[in-house]
């Protein structure tokens, strides 16, 4: 049996192999070794690939497989929380792009007013494909900065259909074009009735349905099913495919079924995508970029830099600080492949002629190739720009009155639950978070919450980061994370800092910048899991308790450089390994209410040593053997580990 197409696939997969492999070894992002590949075997190239066709249409899926991926980790919910940066975002950077090429182009005589908005049409949009994978790969799509790029790039797969409907009308091609797009947001306004329907009454039914047989590859092929199918329907009324798999996502992304659905579509979306990336290679002209190097160079550099400015200009509108609007700009700096698409309807409609269609083709596909360096060259390039900037960013107010309080950066989920658990425990706090939505909302109801960057020092200090007894940070983006600690530590030499990061990796280097306890992400869920399975064995809470503590331990002591000098409030020095302060309330009815530390022998039975007890807001040290202990202490108890962890129960109603 002879397949035309398999010879043209086995080249490409055996490319890719050997790309990855390079790229690896070399330190090359991937996605440039498989742009190169396309320019190589493309027909701008050595011609080795024939079935181009069928290389793009393949190709596609893997967008619509990053797209529904995209969608399972998103959620409805946090999609509902970004419509602000969606469409004022998105509409400001697409505007001022517009609004700048079209001004560039008729500058330097390319063409008319029609023309020229059209050039602002093809540069304006961006790859989703190549962002959003980048931003995946660094775990940055949940940083501020992340969540901007990817509800600007939500608003240009939007924006694609009045851009296509347009452009005949900007060649005076065109027939009636209210009745068309009137026509058009009529189809929308049905799908998203559709959508919100589907993910309300049918997918959880039909998922269900599926899971019963407990099938994995019946699962698999459901998933995919279901991707492609929501792709189709968008796609049937003028939408495009990769919006209808990122809608399809965001239907499975808050059930029961989503890491499922995630873990088997993983594999395929690697595949394709790498594709996708091949099949852009190939649009280029070796010939054209060898005899037209400088006008290659120079549009290059000027869409980079000119819509770098856009997208930042439209992150600054949305009030993020200026950091945040480096890393976006950057981030959305290149041409994307609908732009291609945009291109082709340009080229027939007359609006580009075949030399303009190769130099478009020509730097696109260079800013494509570039972006993964400028995205990791981005932290570095931001943090330049902001030491020179001589515009500080200031909260409104001060921090009168706060000493001794917690300092919480970033108000996500875990943000909101160390909140609300000092909240219950008295303790006064103080929250940074960059995201302005956010802040209005929870200012509204009452959280002590401002705005600013906590890597300034400005904003630590308006927060009072030198009267602070602890700072958390909570943020998704490590590079934010890493300054934040540094900053913090210099300010204050015993500040405790702790905090949170994704991997066990990255623990490392936070410790060697000041922070005092670093928690990895997936550390702590397998000890969430562990614990998960013990009790479900009926295993002793006791005796889980004990485990729990001796792998925190054992891991985090692996992990740990030595401690800087802080406050002397430190006391698991290398002599006193093993031991631990901890404190507990004496509750009604519990065997230590009402009696003496003496007839409660804590010391000589329990082998725990009560260093203080706080009652009615004063503290008493050491207390002698006749103290006697009331409902509601809070007892200050030092001893073993093992010893604080299995005597809780003395504290507790017998």
């Amino acid at each position: 049996m002879d397949i035309p197409f398999l010879p043209d696939l086995v080249l490409i997969l055996a490319m890719s192999v050997g790309v990855m492999y390079l790229c690896h070894r070399l330190g090359l992002p991937p996605i440039v070794g498989f742009l190169l590949s396309g320019v190589v075997c493309g027909p701008g190239g050595f011609g080795l690939v024939k079935s181009v066709h069928q290389v793009e249409m393949m190709a596609e899926i893997g967008v619509v497989l990053l797209m529904f991926s995209i969608g399972v980790e998103l959620s409805a919910s946090e999609l509902m929380r970004l419509k602000r940066p969606v469409f004022m975002g998105g509409a400001t950077q697409i505007g001022l792009t517009i609004a700048i090429f079209a001004g560039l182009s008729l500058w330097v005589g390319i063409g008319g007013v029609g023309k020229s908005m059209f050039v602002g049409f093809v540069v304006a949009l961006s790859s989703t494909a190549i962002v959003l994978k980048e931003l995946q790969n660094r775990a940055e799509l949940e940083s501020p900065h992340g969540r901007v790029s990817l509800s600007i790039l939500i608003f240009q797969d939007l924006a694609i259909v009045p851009m296509m409907l347009l452009t005949p009308f900007l060649g005076g091609q065109g027939g009636e074009l209210l009745p068309s797009l009137g026509a058009m947001f009529v189809k929308g306004l049905a799908v998203v009735t559709a959508v919100l329907v589907l993910a309300r009454f049918v997918v959880p039914r039909l998922f269900l349905t599926v899971a019963r047989v407990r099938s994995r590859e019946l699962f698999l092929m459901a998933t995919i099913v279901f991707c492609l199918a929501v792709a189709l329907l968008t796609s049937a009324v003028g939408l495009s495919l990769s919006l209808g798999a990122f809608l399809a996502g965001l239907m499975l992304s808050e059930s029961e079924y989503a890491l499922n659905a995630l873990e088997g579509v993983l594999p395929f979306k690697d595949i394709f995508t790498s594709l996708f990336f091949v099949s852009v290679g190939m649009l280029v002209d070796v010939g054209f970029i060898a005899n037209h190097p400088d006008k290659v160079v120079i549009w290059t550099v000027a869409i980079i830099l000119l819509k770098t400015l856009a997208a930042a200009a439209a992150t600054m509108a949305l009030g993020y600080p200026l950091r945040t609007a480096i890393l976006a700009g950057l981030a959305l700096g290149q041409v994307g492949e609908f732009s291609f698409v945009l291109a082709k309807s340009g080229l027939d409609a007359g609006l580009l002629s075949p030399g303009s269609y190769q130099l478009f083709l020509a730097s696109s596909v260079t800013t494509m190739a570039l972006t993964p360096w400028l995205i990791q060259l981005a932290p570095v390039l931001a943090a330049r720009v902001c030491k020179a900037s001589a515009r500080a960013v200031r909260p409104p107010g001060g921090h009168a009155g706060l000493s001794d309080h917690l300092i919480i950066v970033g108000f996500g989920p875990g943000g909101k639950q160390i909140a609300h658990a000092a909240k219950r425990a008295g303790i006064v706090y103080q929250v940074l978070e960059m995201n302005i939505d956010t802040v209005k909302r929870e200012a509204k109801a009452g959280e002590p919450i401002r705005y600013g960057d906590a890597s300034y020092p400005a904003v630590l200090e308006h927060a009072g980061i030198k009267e602070a007894r602890v700072l958390v940070v909570v943020v998704s983006d490590l590079t934010a994370a890493r300054r934040m600690v540094d900053t913090a530590r210099k300010l204050n030499r015993n500040l405790k800092i702790i905090v949170r990061t994704r991997f066990v990796g990255e623990t490392a280097e936070l410790l060697a910048l000041g922070a005092s306890e670093v928690v990895p992400e997936e550390f702590e869920t397998s000890i969430e899991i562990f614990t998960r399975v013990l009790v479900e064995y009926l295993v002793p809470n006791q005796t889980i308790e004990r485990f729990i503590l001796e792998a925190r331990g054992a891991n985090y002591r692996m992990l740990r450089t030595p401690d800087i000098p802080l406050d002397g409030q430190k006391l698991l020095t290398p002599k006193l390994s093993g031991m631990d302060l901890a404190v507990f309330t004496v509750e009604e009815e519990s065997l230590l209410a009402g009696r003496t530390l003496e007839d409660s022998g804590m010391r000589r039975e329990h082998s725990l040593t009560v260093v203080g007890v706080d009652r009615d807001g004063r503290t008493h040290m050491n207390p002698d053997g006749g103290f006697r202990l009331a409902v509601g202490d809070q007892v200050y108890v030092f001893g073993r580990q093992e010893d604080v962890v299995e005597k809780g129960w003395l504290f507790s109603p017998a």
